[in-house]
């Protein structure tokens, strides 16, 4: 390969990080040269920006064949990737691989490429175990219930969270009376970084249910066959002790729009049918189930998914609130050195801010105050100059998205799925 030009591709990346298509250019050419984890860490960074980015999609199924090709594959026995197997109890996690562990038998050392990564690869592409022992399963750890009461502000997104969805798990006799079956599926969707996977996880607490957590990766298999039961292992396990709140983070990654899935991505429809049979369980119960959903781009969403039964409830989650962006800012400044901060004047000057890129504010303040405090050999407390020379520097993320809604909102809101959507931007004089 020639490496001149990997350099010069990569000066050019550094300078538009957000060329996609750059970026898997470079990708491609590690993965010709059999440089799989790098081009691996190439096609992650344009999924985490474009989840249903199609030439990303066929590219990553390339190279997870690549990274779990073995060496010399015995001629009946090819290698198998872990499926998401129920624990033998609900408090169990998935096991990280032991830090100390040798090279997999077919001489690729996972662990030297996770630290060449910067990150612990995941766990389904590991290789060299047997589904049925891996015990892998995506259910999170035990820790305190979070409740709605913990989610500052948001006070319209939280009503109608209670309207559509948890008044009538709470209220189970009453909703049998009227018919109501006791399975849920609702999609929250929104700008990224403004809090969906808490609001979910605060549903889940009000609910008093187990949370499971499952994202594409969890999943994903070069294998043909093996993806539609990892996602089978999943639900079944989901369902194996109930109540439980499942949620499909990045569910447009999972459930993205089969008419796009063509040429090397064509693979994946299959994913998409599996979830959808699973979100009907014909064979199973899923009452006790409730299925929630993250999305930044519901618009990719396959139409399928929407379908009544299925996420057939939308709920948008806002840029937070003033009582939000206080109590978010009170969050991750109260444990640092302050002085002379007043929250209500940055409460008023972030109002475009996400949860995300406000914490990223606080952060970008306390380094500045560290710096001064380094040069000065003292602690100086973290004050409204230095929120103010990061507030010059951290640019809210929620303008792009919220500028490309509106167009969704103009032109292909004819079935009033985004009526929600429209009231928020014109409430905003966006629309």
């Amino acid at each position: 390969m020639n490496e001149q030009l990997l350099t010069s591709l990569r000066h050019a990346l550094a300078a538009s990080p957000g060329d996609s298509a750059l970026r898997l250019h470079v990708a491609e050419m590690l993965h010709a040269a059999g440089r799989n984890p790098e081009a691996l860490a190439e096609v992650n960074t344009v999924i985490q920006a474009e989840p249903s980015n199609v030439a990303a999609l066929g590219l990553l199924g390339k190279i997870v064949s690549g990274l779990s090709a073995p060496a010399a594959p015995p001629a009946a026995e090819p290698v198998a990737v872990p499926v998401a197997v129920p624990p033998a109890a609900p408090e169990a996690v998935a096991s990280a691989p032991d830090p100390e562990r040798a090279p997999s038998d077919d001489g690729f050392d996972w662990d030297k490429a996770s630290r060449e990564l910067g990150e612990q690869l995941p766990a389904p592409f590991a290789i060299g175990m047997d589904p049925e022992e891996s015990g892998i399963a995506p259910i999170e750890p035990e820790a305190p219930a979070i409740t709605l009461a913990d989610v500052g502000g948001l006070e319209s997104v939280k009503a109608r969270l209670n309207e559509s969805f948890l008044a009538p798990m709470r209220h189970s006799e009453i909703a049998k009376a009227f018919g109501k079956s006791l399975r849920g599926g609702l999609l929250l969707y929104g700008p990224p970084g403004c809090g969906k996977t808490f609001l979910a996880r605060a549903v889940a607490g009000e609910l008093g249910a187990r949370f499971m957590s499952v994202v594409m990766t969890d999943v994903l298999s070069s294998y043909m066959g093996q993806t539609e039961k990892n996602l089978k292992a999943v639900f079944d396990s989901a369902r194996a002790e109930t109540p439980t709140v499942l949620f499909l983070d990045e569910v447009d990654a999972l459930g993205m729009r089969r008419g796009s899935l063509t040429g090397s991505a064509s693979w994946l429809r299959q994913m998409v049918n599996q979830l959808l049979l699973e979100m009907d369980s014909m064979a199973g119960d899923n009452d006790g189930l409730y299925i929630l959903a993250a999305t930044n781009h519901p618009w990719d969403l396959d139409e399928a998914l929407l379908r009544p039964g299925r996420l057939d409830r939308t709920v948008l989650v806002t840029p937070p609130d003033a009582a939000a962006r206080t109590a978010i800012l009170h969050y991750h400044l109260k444990k640092r050195p302050i002085a002379g901060i007043d929250l209500h004047a940055l409460t008023r000057r972030t109002e475009n801010l996400s949860g995300a890129d406000l914490e990223h504010l606080c952060v970008t303040a306390a380094e500045k105050a560290m710096i001064e405090s380094i040069a000065a050999n003292e602690i100086i407390p973290l004050n409204m100059g230095h929120m103010e020379l990061a507030l010059a520097e951290v640019k809210a993320s929620t303008l792009p998205w919220l500028e490309s809604a509106r167009n969704v909102v103009r032109f292909s809101n004819d079935h009033g799925r985004y009526d929600e959507l429209a009231s928020y931007l014109r409430s905003r004089k966006m629309l």
